[in-house]
Formats: C-alpha cells, structure tokens, sequence
C-alpha cells in the first residue's frame, strides 16, 4: 500500500495534534512545540487535547490554544477540561494585559475542573496549579511543570533515574532558551556570562546524572522554589555538586579551583527545575547538538566569528564524500561534532578521528 503524502501549502503548518494546515507564524511555532512535548514527553493521546477549544466567559466566548482532558472518552465540555495551555509569540510579555498570565488565569476560573494551566512565549514559562483557599477564593500556586499522562506529581518536583525524560525535536532547545533568557533578564548579565552560567549548571546535571547508584541531588520541588529558604536549600545541593565538576580531571582547563555558580538561589532554583526532568546523557546527540549550536550562535558568533555549519549541507557533504568502511574521516574545523557524527550514523563501522575539541564542546558532546 502506498504512503500518503500530504503537501503543506506555502505559509502553512499541519498540527502536530489535528493535522489541520495553521499558518505558520512565531506563535504557531511555539504551539507546535508545546504540542509535540504533550505527546512525545508527557504521554497523553491526541484525543484527549483540543486546539482552539471555545470557552465560555461570561456572556463572551474566547478560544483557549490547547485544553487537556482527563481521557480519551470524556465528554469535551468545559466543565471537564483538566489542563488549559496558552502559546504566544516571543514578543508577547508575561505581564501583557491583554494576552499575558492573566489571560489564562481567567480561563481557568472560568473551567471549574481545570486545576492545572501554563504560559509560555517560547522565552518564559509560567505553571499554575488552582486550588480554593479558606476563604473561598481561587488562588493559583507556582508550580514546576504541568503534570504528565499518569498524573504522577512525585516526578514534577523530585524525578527518579528511570523516570528521566529523553528530549525530543526542539524541546531541549526549547528549554535552553527559556533557563538562559531568565538568567539574562533576572541577573543583570550579558547574554555570554549568563550563557556561561547556563553552562556551569549543565555541567552539574551531566555530573549528578552520572553519580551512579545515588540518588539525584539535581533537583528543585515546587515548594522549594516558592520560598527562600527552600532556594538556598537548591543552591547548596547545587554548589555541592558544581565541587565534583571542578575536581574532574577533565573539566580543569574549563574552571578554575575557585569558580563557583553566580546566580541568585531564585534563578539557579528556576533553572533547576526546567532541566532536572530531562536525560542529558540519553538525549540523542544530534538533538544535544542543535540545542548547543543554537544557545552558542546566539552568543558567541557575532563577536567571534563563530558559526556553525547548516545541517543540511552536512547531509550533503556527507553524502558526497561517501566514506567507505575502512577510511577515515578528519573534520579539521570540528566544533560540536555533528559532522562526524553524521558521518558515523552512515556507517557503524567506519574508523573516525578529530582533532582536539575544544573543552566545553567535548565535555559536552561526549555524554
């Protein structure tokens, strides 16, 4: 039987839930994204999400982005949506009257099950999880991330090794941008310290990832983040392990002996939280790559002259020299890597050699 090929119009994107053709704007990609971590991640069914669901507020009607149902069978009224999701363009601010947090605030009020909403501009990230206070209000409470299929929140705010999500298209990247943008706009650095502190934290995640049989010390609960004192209470487990980064042999032409991580408890606790359920050691490497590539160029390239080659014409040069099994491969400009990689995805078998990487590269693309 024959596959069946669908030709998206120019303009155009087909939904990664519906797959009706949107037309493909900054605020659409961030949808898409969204949508593909739902599945890919958090494991639910394309039919228990809605795009562009109507909700009722008051004598008016508005359109959420997506709506979450608890299953697949449920009855899609709005008395019975669980997760109400709102997806703007980078230009849109949090704070925005109009279409900022309290849009989707209001949405949730006006769903009386939907105890779960988020807000992203593809730069930030706000989760909320509604609940009735004493007094009979609807209060919102910060949390880390919206819950996944299972509905565990154990994994939200304390993720076990065997729960460790792998990331998938461009959601590593996705969250790269969201943790340095916060560390630019909250800490007053420049776009490369703050890229360097973004650094120093990954290198503590690869680290604890690989402190094999304990437990993971890389983490930041809810509640943690919510207060002070859990913040400090982050950052020391934090410091504790940037300690055993600087003690390997490998990273000491990277830190100094009295390097130490610069960022406020409140940022390195938000930070911690948006990293701390991926696997950076399983993440495919061309994944890791992209998003290395991408937080790199954006802050190195333009007073460096520093540039990455495009994929595709790594495909193609790949494809043109057409390594045999017994020849080796010498990619002299080597930066991430992702020529020689696409080289060995060719064949198992072929023999590569590089030159030495730079030690941030290496470190980094070698988990």
């Amino acid at each position: 039987m024959k596959a069946k090929v669908i030709v998206i119009p120019d303009g155009k994107v087909c939904d990664y839930i519906d797959g009706k053709f949107r037309n493909d704007t900054p605020e659409e990609y961030v949808r898409q994204t969204i949508e593909k971590r739902l599945i890919n991640e958090h494991k639910y069914d394309r039919k228990q999400i809605s795009v562009e669901h109507t909700i009722q507020i008051g004598s008016g009607k508005k359109r959420a982005d997506l709506v979450i149902f608890p299953d697949t069978e449920i009855e899609k009224t709005q008395e019975n949506i669980k997760i109400i999701i709102e997806c703007k363009s980078e230009k849109i601010e949090a704070n925005n009257a109009k279409d900022g947090v309290s849009q989707l605030k209001s949405y949730m009020s006006a769903c009386p099950n939907a105890e779960w909403g988020m807000w992203t501009n593809s730069k930030e990230k706000f989760v909320f999880r509604k609940y009735i206070d004493e007094f009979g209000s609807t209060q919102f409470m910060d949390y880390n991330d919206i819950p996944s299929a299972d509905g565990n929140l154990d994994d939200i705010n304390r993720p076990k090794r065997t729960k460790l999500k792998n990331a998938t298209d461009d959601n590593l990247l996705f969250t790269f941008k969201t943790c340095h943008n916060h560390i630019y706009v909250n800490e007053g650095l420049q776009k490369q310290p703050a890229f360097f502190e973004l650094l120093k934290v990954i290198f503590c995640k690869i680290e604890d990832e690989r402190n094999i049989p304990k437990p993971l010390e890389f983490y930041a609960t809810s509640e943690e983040r919510s207060n002070t004192d859990g913040q400090l209470t982050v950052k020391n487990r934090i410091d504790k392990i940037f300690e055993r980064v600087k003690k390997d042999k490998k990273n000491a032409k990277i830190f100094e002996p009295n390097d130490s991580i610069k960022l406020h408890h409140r940022t390195l606790s938000y930070i911690v939280s948006e990293l701390q359920k991926y696997s950076l050691l399983n993440t495919r490497i061309d994944i890791k790559g992209k998003a290395y590539e991408e937080i790199v160029g954006a802050n190195l390239r333009g007073d460096r002259g520093e540039f990455f080659t495009p994929r595709n014409v790594m495909n193609m040069v790949v494809e043109m020299i057409n390594p045999t099994i017994d020849e080796k491969v010498l990619d002299s400009s080597c930066g991430s890597r992702v020529i020689i990689m696409t080289t060995a995805n060719s064949s198992d078998r072929i023999r590569l050699s590089s030159p030495l990487l730079n030690n941030q590269i290496n470190n980094w693309c070698a988990v």
